[in-house]
């Protein structure tokens, strides 16, 4: 589903990217895993909702990752706007 996005350039994974991508308005919907650590992804949350973001919620981090076509689990990602 999501390792469509990472082929086209346009999908962030991880948080750190995810939170950069959303500060600069870049970001079209944000997927978190549920069953990520609160503490990381509040940042993630509070930057979605401040931007008006759609924030779809995924059962676990390693289903996330497998979705983005990674072998590790992740807690955020991101599809980019496309220009």
């Amino acid at each position: 589903m999501l390792s469509e996005y990472r082929k086209k350039g346009l999908l962030v994974v991880g948080t750190k990217q995810t939170l950069k991508a959303l500060s600069e308005s870049r970001l079209e919907e944000v997927f978190i895993a549920q069953d990520a650590e609160k503490y990381v992804i509040r940042g993630i949350e509070e930057a979605a909702n401040d931007k008006q973001t759609v924030i779809t919620l995924v059962p676990s981090m390693k289903k996330l990752g497998k979705d983005c076509g990674i072998t590790v689990g992740a807690a955020t990602a991101g599809i980019l706007k496309e220009i």
